[in-house]
């Protein structure tokens, strides 16, 4: 039996546990109740993590359902899913640059650039293989992302105004780009019957979705359980076991609701559709393997040092630059993904796509769900949430008949009271 040696951390790795400590200190209890009281005492001194989002996207919920029956329904529920996808991918996409206390105000049209390239490559009457028609859709803006990273870096320049410009490039480029793929020069890419539009369009058998969350939920049991498991190994501060298995629990329960939604018979009479969306495992991945690369790999604590104090990861041996441009590119390479998403949840893509709305509410995504402006402070479940909130809040008013203009304001409205609640929470934590 082979026994793991850790390699000894560097002082750079040190200075950036260190701070992204001092940010989201871990609970050290005995107990569930012990646990409790430490946590409330953390939410009382501005250390509310999800709880904000989570609050309110419950009230949001019960006044749209109160204003509305549909709203809970099976079908209108797997509707919010699949629109709400694009919304919460894009919000990861903008996480990973504002960890840094920057911005990329250009992901909304490089990832329609993205999906131009893909479906451009699966046009009849003689289409690429899909994987590869999605590799070039991912990695034109991960490399755009890249590039605008190199020049933010490098030359020491503002990554609002880099993205600004990277944003009216990305919107020339695909006009041009869409002048010779579109057919006809119609300024729209049909995206034809295949994998790809199953992402939106498709879901999952009703036997396929149960053993997917039973998957997913006992592979993150396993995680809980194995880090908690090397953190006590390594007398660092674990949880205790009761509240492992809490959270696994309501992985449970939330998994089995999502799977018993999916599989209510949502069709007509004549038609039985039933299932949990394709799109939703695809977040769920997503959010996963992100979350596990923030939280548990060295790259992931440089980021959180450089957005909690760039000078100290700097003089700690960090490369600034380097971070920096992974980021960008990181964040290029989701915003791929969503550009792939939103192709298929409209059948096409066309010179029409509203990047700079899109970018905004992605921002908007990503701090309603509790990612710092300031840098430092995020997490990916967080632009889920935050994404969740913004489709509940169109899904809802558009249940209610109401136009674009009330959406607009009411997402205007949360989106002051996420930054409010942020700005609050800095102010009343004792180290700031």
């Amino acid at each position: 039996m082979s026994t793991e040696v850790e390699e000894p951390p560097s002082d750079s790795d040190e200075v950036a546990t260190e701070i992204a400590a001092s940010a989201a200190p871990d609970i050290i209890a005995n107990s569930l109740g012990e646990y409790a009281r430490i946590w409330l005492t953390k939410v009382r001194s501005g250390e509310s993590g999800a709880l904000p989002v989570i609050l309110g996207l419950v009230v949001i919920v019960v006044y749209f359902q109160v204003r509305s029956s549909l709203f809970l329904s099976a079908g209108n529920l797997v509707n919010l899913m699949t629109a709400a996808a694009w919304i919460m991918m894009l919000g990861m996409a903008e996480v990973f640059v504002l960890l840094l206390g920057e911005i990329d105000l250009s992901i909304g049209y490089t990832s329609a650039i993205g999906a131009t390239f893909t479906l451009w490559m699966l046009q009849p009457p003689h289409p690429w293989p899909w994987p590869l028609a999605v590799l070039v859709g991912l990695a034109v803006p991960a490399l755009w992302g890249a590039v605008e990273g190199v020049i933010i870096t490098w030359l020491r320049l503002p990554s609002f105004v880099v993205t600004l410009a990277g944003q009216l490039l990305a919107l020339g480029l695909l006009l041009e780009v869409m002048d010779t793929a579109a057919p006809g020069g119609g300024g729209t890419i049909r995206l034809y019957p295949g994998v790809l539009t199953d992402i939106e369009g498709g879901s999952m058998s009703p036997v396929a979705g149960w053993i997917a969350m039973a998957a997913a939920v006992a592979l993150a049991a396993a995680l809980f359980i194995v880090r908690d498991s090397r953190r006590r190994a390594s007398k660092l501060a674990a949880p205790p076991a009761s509240v492992t298995a809490l959270k696994i629990a309501v992985m449970a329960i939330a998994g089995v609701v999502v799977v018993l939604i999916g599989n209510v018979d949502r069709g007509t009479a004549l038609v039985v559709v039933r299932g949990v969306p394709w799109v939703v495992l695809l977040i769920l991945v997503v959010v996963v393997a992100w979350s596990f690369l923030l939280g548990r790999t060295r790259f992931g604590r440089y980021m959180y040092a450089i957005g909690g104090n760039a000078e100290a990861a700097r003089r700690a041996g960090i490369n600034l630059s380097r971070i920096r441009i992974a980021a960008f590119a990181l964040a290029g390479l989701t915003a791929g993904i969503m550009g792939i998403i939103y192709a298929s949840l409209l059948g096409s893509v066309s010179t029409d796509t509203p990047g700079g709305q899109n970018v905004l509410i992605a921002v908007a995504a990503a701090v309603i769900g509790g990612t710092s402006l300031f840098g430092g402070r995020g997490r990916m479940l967080g632009a889920v949430l935050g994404g969740l909130i913004v489709a509940v809040i169109y899904n809802g008013l558009e249940l209610l008949g109401l136009g674009s203009a009330p959406q607009y304001m009411w997402t205007a409205a949360v989106l002051l009271a996420a930054v409010t609640v942020d700005t609050l929470a800095r102010r009343n934590r004792p180290d700031t």
